[in-house]
């Protein structure tokens, strides 16, 4: 199995739990675990990352193609089941829009054309103002979990070494 992340997977762990600064066993968990191709993400999210212009580009930068994946002709193949799926729903034309241009719309294409879980810190809402990411999941059937349940599944552990203080 092979998560797929959201930019806000990113994004909020920088600016919250994870931070660079503080937290960098987590950072340095992702870079093994993309290496040993259990995670990654697309160049859509690492465009997002890139237009925050902090010390996440950076890093992100640093990360280049292997652990943001392209969008080639055989994701693309999977858009048109993304937006027909969409565009069949409740949702007002202006979220539509908004949905089929963010990186959000590619993510489900990637997801769908590699089985990908897809990981977010998104949950399923009832609006017709903002597709969210895991009502797409669940509308075409593509597993989703959050950061946290990733990280427990995979028994991630973020444990100070011998001789560091308390």
């Amino acid at each position: 199995m092979t998560y797929l992340l959201d930019a806000n997977v990113f994004i909020q762990a920088k600016n919250l739990h994870y931070g660079l600064d503080f937290c960098p066993a987590f950072w340095d968990w992702l870079i093994e675990k993309n290496a040993a191709s259990l995670v990654c993400s697309i160049d859509k999210v690492a465009d997002e990352i890139a237009a925050g212009a902090d010390e996440l580009t950076t890093w992100a930068q640093a990360r280049g193609t292997g652990l943001f994946r392209r969008t080639d002709t055989r994701v693309a193949a999977h858009f048109a089941q993304v937006s027909t799926w969409v565009t069949a729903q409740q949702y007002h034309p202006a979220a539509i829009s908004t949905f089929m241009q963010v990186a959000d719309f590619y993510l489900i294409a990637h997801a769908l054309a590699d089985g990908y879980v897809v990981v977010t810190h998104e949950t399923p809402a009832n609006s017709v103002k903002r597709i969210k990411i895991p009502n797409v999941c669940i509308g075409l059937d593509v597993r989703f979990v959050t950061p946290y349940e990733m990280l427990r599944r995979e028994r991630a552990r973020f444990v100070l070494g011998p001789g560091v203080a308390a």
